[in-house]
């Protein structure tokens, strides 16, 4: 391969920023002259090249410090809770934990929500419709007849908790003490409650013990072994 010309200026320096040729010099010598009277005596002027499209958005300059905490997708489609081989509707249950802990209730059905609906009756030991989950409960052996007894409207809707707007104090009653107000239970879940425990009392009087048996609390005594136990 031959070897590659150095580039020759056609105005070298005479010093730093001092050309050898002037500028009227360069002028002839570039041919620029001749360009112009071609051209009517006026330099041709280009169209200016389209500038490409900027990004709509700019990528970042820097790297945030700090991770971005973004949202896990849960592709992972919920499945029904399971319910236990031991508890079918009728059967009688105990209460592990909560308020009403150590109490036999009756297991009406499964809600949607995997939780299970259940009643003491109420007039029996207390306990009214009311959900829990089957991990804080033991399924015996003893079951009721619910056959009798409709439990179709009861959902996890209809044990929502219904949210109140607060109302703002007042300067004066800022400093006032108010007085705390229970909540009170609405006519229309008090006639539910007494129309399943109307026809579930029925079916437990029916069988001897049976009403006895639920109104005791269970409760371990000494020297009891709960493995061991046959419920």
């Amino acid at each position: 391969m031959a070897p590659k010309q150095a580039k020759v200026c056609r105005n070298p320096d005479l010093i730093r920023g001092v050309g050898k040729f002037s500028k009227s010099q360069m002028y002839h010598k570039r041919g620029l002259w001749a360009i112009k009277a071609k051209n009517g005596g006026v330099f041709p002027k280009h169209d200016p090249q389209p500038k490409p499209a900027a990004p709509a958005e700019k990528p970042p300059k820097f790297y945030p410090a700090d991770d971005v905490k973004k949202p896990l997708v849960n592709k992972r489609r919920p499945k029904p809770t399971k319910l236990k081989a031991s508890i079918t509707p009728g059967t009688v249950l105990i209460i592990l934990a909560g308020r009403f802990k150590g109490k036999r209730v009756v297991f009406l059905k499964q809600l949607p929500s995997g939780l299970l609906l259940i009643t003491g009756p109420f007039k029996i030991n207390g306990v009214p419709l009311r959900r829990v989950s089957q991990s804080y409960v033991i399924g015996t052996s003893t079951k009721v007849d619910i056959s009798g007894v409709n439990v179709d409207k009861f959902d996890d809707k209809y044990f929502a908790k219904q949210v109140e707007k607060k109302k703002k104090k007042g300067e004066g009653e800022f400093f006032e003490a108010e007085k705390e107000e229970k909540n009170v239970l609405p006519v229309e879940k008090k006639d539910d409650q007494k129309s399943v425990d109307t026809l579930l009392i029925k079916a437990i009087e029916a069988v001897a013990d049976l009403k006895s048996y639920l109104g005791a609390r269970f409760s371990l005594k000494a020297g009891m072994k709960p493995h061991e136990l046959v419920f």
